[in-house]
């Protein structure tokens, strides 16, 4: 029978655990890999876009969702077998995790805690980090597939309020665990959410608005050992 994790611990990814936008870096390297040259201008012009979009004042759920549009009719065996190969040529690149983050993940692993990463990002990017890190569960967003393909639409984004929802229902789960002993890892505002959900954010990075959050209930990188919660 397995045994029942002594606590939880959800982490963000991009720019959390990863230092890259995993979704622009794997659609990076799916266009050159596909168009050579061509694909890496192709790509470079997608992620002007949506810095246009995001500094015009456009919410990330709406970009996340635009983005998605771009994989209708793309076979998901493909993607998740290309997520595989982005994902163990990124690793080999210096710096691709980081560092204080993978470190405290694996603290909490053997601590007796299960690993949850939290990502507006989609299966084909996270699967393999989430095998590589030992993660119990991904929770991201789902894309819709027909008949084997991507129809370019999306369930409700896995950011923002999206990741509260998405933690409270995995904490409904576990009754027996106290979202009081739980920790969260986030590196931006819009992870603020998820980490009201439980009794140890963390932030990771310098972004001044979630410093002052995590300044009244939180704590900053690097925090890494003694960070189980006391057993009672």
């Amino acid at each position: 029978m397995r045994r029942p994790p002594r606590y939880l611990v959800f982490s963000d990814v991009d720019e959390t655990l990863i230092d890259c936008k995993s979704m622009f870096d794997f659609q990076r390297f799916q266009l050159i890999r596909r168009h050579g040259e061509r694909g890496r201008l192709l790509a470079e012009s997608r992620r002007r876009q949506v810095q246009l979009d995001a500094d015009a004042g456009v919410l990330r759920e709406e970009i996340n969702r635009r983005y998605y549009r771009q994989y209708a009719g793309e076979p998901a065996d493909a993607l998740m077998l290309l997520g595989r190969l982005w994902f163990a040529a990124a690793r080999a690149e210096p710096g691709f995790f980081v560092p204080g983050t993978l470190e405290a993940l694996r603290q909490h692993r053997s601590a007796g805690a299960e690993i949850v990463l939290v990502s507006g990002s989609f299966p084909p990017c996270l699967a393999p980090i989430a095998q590589y890190l030992g993660a119990a569960r991904v929770l991201c967003t789902d894309p819709e597939v027909r008949e084997g393909r991507l129809t370019g639409e999306i369930r409700e984004p896995v950011i923002g309020e999206g990741k509260r929802a998405a933690v409270r229902r995995l904490l409904a789960e576990h009754p027996r665990v106290d979202p009081q002993d739980c920790f969260a890892y986030g590196d931006h505002p819009s992870d603020i959410p998820m980490l009201d959900c439980v009794g140890h954010p963390v932030a990771v990075g310098g972004h001044p608005e979630l410093l002052r959050y995590v300044a009244h209930r939180g704590t900053r990188m690097p925090s890494a050992p003694a960070l189980a919660p006391a057993a009672g």
